[in-house]
């Protein structure tokens, strides 16, 4: 099994859009070992974190993170160690532009 270390994706979603940044690719399983969230702008803001088990449309289980408050020009680090199978999803949502999301961890593939 090949192990390799990396940025699992990066966005910085339009303001209310939920964006999927992390698609666990085919023949892969992952680990979400953090996430960080950094509100670039002058305002305080809102963002949600979600883990969708095979993809589809986030339920209201999915969530590790929902409205949780970030204020202006402010970074969060979330500190996780999620196992994740091929097809899952993390998707992101942030209330205004100004917030960037960036996904670590490790990809573990045959």
């Amino acid at each position: 099994m090949a192990e390799v270390y990396k940025i699992l994706g990066q966005s910085a979603p339009s303001a209310t859009t939920a964006t999927d940044v992390y698609d666990v690719p085919a023949s892969t399983e992952a680990i979400v070992s953090s996430i960080v969230v950094c509100e670039r702008g002058g305002a305080a803001a809102t963002f949600r974190v979600a883990f969708l088990i095979g993809g589809g449309t986030v339920a209201t289980t999915d969530y590790i993170a929902y409205n949780h408050a970030i204020a202006a020009n402010e970074t969060i680090v979330l500190t996780l160690g999620v196992g994740m199978a091929t097809t899952d999803q993390v998707e992101v949502y942030c209330s205004t532009a100004d917030c960037t999301f960036s996904v670590f961890g490790m990809e573990i593939t045959a």
